[in-house]
């Protein structure tokens, strides 16, 4: 199972910078966007554990540049089955 990379913002258009940077400060694929509710959107990408790592990070300071940045979170190693507790698409 491939590494995730979570990114949780207080809005959308800091979700839509941290998705745009992601995809293009490493190879990943953008896994999907969840509106949580209160304002939070969570945008996930998946890919090797370096290219996820960097995408986060540039991601997180593309989204703090034009907003607010909640959290962001990688999982280097997924446990069989932990997709099922996401409603986004991002199974292997």
């Amino acid at each position: 199972m491939q590494p995730w990379g979570f990114i949780e913002v207080v809005g959308y258009v800091p979700a839509i910078a941290a998705a745009d940077t992601m995809t293009k400060a490493a190879k990943v694929e953008l896994a999907g966007t969840e509106v949580i509710g209160g304002g939070y959107v969570t945008v996930a990408v998946k890919g090797d554990i370096a290219a996820v790592r960097t995408a986060v990070d540039a991601g997180t300071e593309a989204a703090r540049s034009v907003g607010q940045v909640h959290c962001a979170h990688v999982i280097a190693l997924p446990s069989e089955g932990a997709e099922k507790v996401l409603s986004l698409n991002i199974a292997d």
